[in-house]
C-alpha cells in the first residue's frame, strides 16, 4: 500500500491559522428547534416516506465524521455521515449536513474542528458502529490524530481529510456545516463504500 500522502493546503496570503480558528461561542449547538417547517394549515408538498424513497435513488459515499474532545469532554466524537460533498477549490472547502437534533453535532461544534473519514467497500460495520446512538462508537477503534486538528483520523480508511468549521448554515431540520481544509490524504487504491436504497453496495467491475 503507498504511504500516505499529505498535502497541506496553505496560500501565499491567506490568513493565519489563528485567525481562521473560530471562537467555540460561534459555533456551539442552537437550542432544539421546532423543526416543522410547513404551517400547521399547509399540506406539505412531499411527504416523508416519498421523499425518503424518490432521494434513495441517488447513491452517496460514506463517510465518519470526527472531532476531538473538547475541554471538559472525557472522549472524542463521530458519527456516520453520507450527506458529505465538496464545495470549493478555492478556498479549500468541504461540506456536511447533520440534523438539527444530533447530539453528536454540539459535541463537534465546541470543538471547531473535524475529519472527515472517507470509508472504503469493505467497512459496512466500522459505519454501523458510529451509527449507533448512545454508545461508545471509539470502543475498539483503532485512530490517530490528524496532523492539523487534532481530530480522530480512523486508521485503514482510503481517505481523510482534516477541517477547521468554517460557518453553519440552517437548512430545514438539518444544519449546512462548512469545514476549511487544512490537511488531507489517500492510502492506496480501493473501492468506496456506497449507499443505496437504504443497504451498503459497492462499485461492480
Amino acid at each position: 500500500m503507498a504511504a500516505t500522502v499529505v498535502r497541506y493546503l496553505r496560500s501565499a496570503g491567506s490568513p493565519t491559522s489563528a485567525a481562521r480558528e473560530p471562537d467555540s461561542a460561534h459555533v456551539d449547538a442552537l437550542p432544539r428547534p421546532d423543526l416543522r417547517a410547513v404551517g400547521e394549515d399547509e399540506r406539505a408538498p412531499v411527504g416523508p416516506a416519498e421523499f425518503r424513497a424518490v432521494l434513495g435513488n441517488f447513491a452517496s459515499g460514506v463517510t465518519v465524521i470526527t472531532a476531538p474532545a473538547a475541554d471538559g469532554e472525557e472522549g472524542p466524537a463521530g458519527f456516520a455521515c453520507q450527506s458529505f460533498a465538496s464545495l470549493s477549490l478555492d478556498p479549500p472547502l468541504v461540506t456536511f449536513m447533520v440534523a438539527r437534533t444530533s447530539a453528536t453535532w454540539p459535541r463537534i461544534a465546541r470543538a471547531g474542528v473535524f475529519c472527515v473519514n472517507i470509508l472504503g467497500a469493505e467497512q459496512g460495520d466500522l459505519c454501523r458502529a458510529f451509527a449507533v446512538s448512545g454508545a461508545d462508537k471509539f470502543a475498539g477503534v483503532s485512530h490517530r490524530p490528524a496532523p492539523a486538528t487534532g481530530s480522530p483520523q480512523l486508521d485503514a480508511v482510503p481517505a481523510w481529510i482534516d477541517c477547521r468549521i468554517h460557518a453553519v448554515h440552517t437548512g430545514g431540520d438539518h444544519l449546512i456545516v462548512v469545514g476549511r481544509v487544512e490537511a488531507m490524504g489517500a492510502e492506496g487504491e480501493g473501492d468506496p463504500l456506497l449507499f443505496h436504497k437504504g443497504r451498503f453496495g459497492r462499485l461492480a467491475d
